[in-house]
């Protein structure tokens, strides 16, 4: 691997979620967008989300099937290894991120709305575990409209040391402080529109707080007002084009300037490129490119490049990033890896 070349570590679905992968897999990007493949870097259940320490080399893996977090330690140039046992998680566990500190790590799980904080010791090792509280719908009035599950679906670790977690099924974004040996205590929380799901989220240096919806496929913006909760102050169509039937919203990734945001959407197999307005306050869709696949789960943004993880037709696609106008040209390079559904750059 050349030492200009960007290691990436792609989760994946695998069989026991009628999946192709077999693990987290290690690809490699070179300045020119070319992908290839490292190989496996560890066997692994449904490793469906990771995320990476701030300053070791451990990532920590959801086993979305398995019910489980685990972390893994790097030990070669594209090899992980277990790095302690698993510890239990909740149903569908869809999403893990990492403590800025290195203090803890945050899972939130689809199937039953858990958000579950484990603290971290010094070597990034798994040492303890505290659920939060559960939410409550706010959009319920009265049971014979039924009971909506709650589906906790992301985490982003906020610069004051707050957590965000949107809840798809509540349709809420809760806002919680840490509390060392007691987990997330509950600070406020942020009702969006019934119906529109909120999903993954991406912070803007600006401050505000974009979210993607995947039911309603939007954006809604939050901002922080000076007592320190956050409002949501707006909601703007993902794309140009209104959305297709079977489309659902994945993730959203920010140009490194913040001048565009990404948003990927299944079904359709869509890159929506939205442009960032009146200084992080506003979005205005921009433009749709075909995702190069099937089923864009997640995508990347590093150094000029998109890469898109294609879950459907089992590759990674990459696009070069037009600096001027944010849009993505390709695909460049595409290499295959079984059912992939997450992708970071490895440090």
């Amino acid at each position: 691997m050349g030492n200009d070349n960007t290691l990436m570590w792609a989760g994946s679905y695998t069989a026991d979620r009628n999946g192709n992968g077999k693990g987290i897999a290690a690809l490699s990007a070179d300045d020119q967008g070319h992908l290839t493949s490292a190989g496996l870097a560890v066997a692994s259940n449904s490793p469906s989300f990771l995320a990476l320490h701030p300053t070791l080399p451990v990532v920590y893996a959801v086993a979305e099937e398995g019910k489980t977090v685990r972390a893994y330690r790097r030990t070669g140039e594209a090899e992980l290894e277990a790095f302690g046992e698993p510890w239990p998680a909740g149903d569908a566990t869809c999403h893990v991120a990492a403590d800025p500190q290195g203090r803890f790590i945050v899972a939130t799980c689809w199937g039953d709305g858990q958000v579950i904080l484990y603290e971290l010791d010094h070597d990034g090792a798994i040492t303890s575990r505290t659920s939060a509280a559960a939410a409550v719908d706010p959009h319920f009035t009265a049971p014979t409209d039924g009971e909506r599950p709650s589906r906790a679906h992301s985490s982003l670790m906020l610069p004051d040391g707050r957590v965000m977690t949107t809840d798809l099924g509540h349709d809420l974004v809760r806002v919680w402080k840490y509390a060392p040996a007691e987990g997330l205590q509950p600070d406020h929380e942020v009702v969006l529109p019934k119906g529109s799901g909120p999903r993954h989220m991406a912070r803007h240096h600006s401050g505000s707080v974009f979210v993607d919806t995947e039911y309603s496929v939007e954006v809604a913006i939050v901002r922080m007002e000076p007592d320190g909760t956050y409002e949501l102050t707006a909601v703007v169509p993902a794309s140009i084009n209104k959305p297709f039937d079977g489309d659902s919203g994945a993730e959203i990734a920010l140009s490194p300037d913040g001048r565009f945001a990404y948003v990927g959407v299944r079904g359709s197999n869509r890159i929506c490129v939205l442009k960032v307005t009146h200084d992080g306050t506003g979005l205005e869709p921009l433009a749709d490119v075909p995702c190069g696949g099937d089923w864009p789960r997640h995508h990347l943004v590093r150094e000029g490049w998109l890469y898109v993880a294609n879950e459907g037709s089992d590759d990674v696609v990459s696009f070069r990033l037009d600096p001027a106008t944010g849009l993505p040209d390709g695909p460049v390079g595409r290499v295959e890896t079984g059912s992939p559904s997450m992708l970071v750059a490895a440090r």
